[in-house]
């Protein structure tokens, strides 16, 4: 990302271009390759970008596949580092472009306040309904396996107004319909900024300012990280701040960490329709033995309190997870531990990998990788196949039969001429793709359904469904539209449906009784 406020391409100029990767680790061969084009005349500048650069910064110069190595907090030294490599070319428009670099450079420093605040990102897709906001950067919590504090370096976050203000200008300005709050751990977001900690002072009188604010998710929990707590915001101040945009903007987070689930943050989404409900609580083991050599900082025991807790403060819940089969000194019961928890909660997402060692981690300096490959992916596959099972049988149950409220995305992949299809995801981040009657419109599809405008006197004079119910006019449906839509099917982790009616937050939330009538009371007239 860079800012929109100066674009690359200011610095391609006079036979100088910079290319600009952001995954080095999966591009090395490419960019040297692209480094021994002798017939390109133009000066090609190779820079890697983001917190594998880092790591990676003395294999690629000794390769040869880098010319600007910049790490994840040095971004805004892009112009200076450019110019570095190559002065004549960029400022002096007689002089000419060489084949070969003059040099190398570099800006790897991490920093203790870098949050990006004032850059305007530029976004990838700008048609998509939803965007991600960046809320802070780093991590604090020192996992076994895990090399993000050393790359992207400490938890620092951004003041509270200003992602209230990139927010609201991407929903009032760019028709944005969805905010996904985006940080390594997002949920142990505190703005310590001056004018937070007036607005959010502790109370006079405590014997340390840090026994003020922070709390754990439950007393199974604990901190690697001591200095937390204390004036200032805290997560679930900004998810309400977002939420309170506007009503009909829709508001997710990720990627959190299991010890940041107070009671206040779990209750605030349930009060609140347009708080997606859906959590991402990674667990990464099933064994009490295996978090403790993980420095996950919780049991087997307080994660599925956690759980508990969670299910019956947001009963209509989506929770997904992340996994590792293999972690150092995992044994068979230790794994079968991990199965019987999956099996246990019944996710509705995971993800799911093999143990790698990452150099630098707490892992690497003290621990032996020492589960041979072929057992780490048996297990994995262990794995793999109880969600897949899992997963399917929650689905069946919890979602066919429902309706769901639907943000359009778009057309589906696998939409084609007499068998249009439109994407989107529910309330609890699950794909669903349904059939459309749609229309061209400016090289746009445009579907049609019932309104809501329609539906909900209807429903509310019938308290219910009945046969009286029949809507006489359908309405467009487009991306960014939400629409209420019946799941029909289940295949793993993806829905199928039909569209009933095009909706918003407030009234499907309104009409909520109407979401857990089976199919079989719908009347013909809405399926039609």
């Amino acid at each position: 990302a860079h800012d929109a406020k100066f674009p690359l391409e200011k610095v391609r100029k006079d036979g100088v271009e910079a290319v600009l990767e952001a995954n080095g680790a999966n591009r090395k061969q490419q960019l040297k390759g692209k480094n021994k084009k002798k017939k390109d005349r133009k000066k090609r500048i190779i820079g890697v970008l983001g917190c594998m650069a880092e790591r990676l910064k003395e294999d690629m110069f000794r390769d040869g596949t880098a010319d600007l190595i910049v790490g994840p907090d040095a971004f805004r030294d892009l112009p200076r580092l450019i110019t570095t490599l190559s002065p004549a070319s960029l400022s002096s428009a007689s002089a000419s472009a060489s084949d070969e670099t003059v040099e190398r450079a570099v800006n790897v420093q991490l920093s203790l306040d870098e949050t990006y605040a004032d850059i305007t990102p530029v976004r990838a897709n700008p048609g998509d309904v939803s965007a991600f906001v960046s809320v802070m950067r780093g991590c604090n919590n020192m996992c076994s396996y895990c090399v993000v504090p050393f790359t992207r370096g400490r938890e620092r976050s951004r003041e509270l107004d200003s992602i209230v203000a990139e927010a609201r200008h991407l929903y009032e300005t760019v028709a944005v319909k969805e905010i996904c709050l985006l940080g390594q751990n997002v949920n142990s977001y505190h703005d310590r900024s001056e004018g937070a900690k007036a607005a959010r002072p502790a109370p006079e009188g405590l014997v340390k300012e840090r026994d003020f604010g922070y709390r754990t998710s439950n007393e199974g929990f604990t901190n690697m990280f001591k200095l937390r707590g204390g004036a200032g915001y805290y997560f679930a101040d900004l998810v309400e701040a977002v939420s309170d945009i506007s009503p009909e903007l829709r508001v997710r987070f990720t990627s959190p960490h299991p010890k940041d689930y107070p009671p206040e943050l779990l209750t605030l989404m349930a009060e609140r329709p347009n708080v997606c409900n859906q959590l991402h609580m990674p667990a990464q083991s099933g064994s009490s033995t295996a978090l403790e050599r993980m420095r996950r900082g919780y049991t087997r025991e307080a994660y599925m309190q956690l759980i508990d807790d969670v299910r019956s403060t947001i009963p209509d819940v989506a929770i997904s997870s992340d996994f590792i089969s293999g972690f150092c000194g995992e044994t068979e019961e230790e794994h079968r531990d991990t199965l019987s928890l999956m099996e246990h909660v019944a996710y509705d997402q995971a993800y799911m990998f093999a143990y790698s060692m990452r150099g630098r981690t707490h892992a690497h300096r003290t621990m032996e990788d020492d589960v041979p490959e072929d057992v780490k992916m048996r297990r994995l596959n262990e794995v793999i196949n109880v969600f897949r099972t899992k997963v399917q049988e929650r689905n069946e149950a919890m979602e066919v039969g429902r309706i769901r409220l639907v943000l359009v995305e778009g057309e589906s992949k696998r939409s084609r001429p007499g068998q249009r299809a439109f994407s989107g995801r529910t309330d609890q981040n699950k794909r669903i793709v349904f059939p459309i009657d749609g229309v061209e419109e400016r090289d746009d599809l445009v579907g049609r359904c019932w309104s809501e405008e329609e539906i909900a006197p209807m429903l509310q004079q019938a308290n219910g469904w009945s046969d009286e119910i029949s809507p006489s006019v359908k309405v467009p449906l487009r991306p960014g539209d939400y629409a209420a839509v019946l799941v029909t099917e289940a295949r793993g982790h993806t829905l199928k449906g039909q569209a009933l009616w095009r909706s918003s937050i407030q009234g499907f939330n309104a009409l909520s009784f109407a979401a857990n009538e089976m199919e079989e009371r719908i009347p013909q007239s809405m399926l039609s």
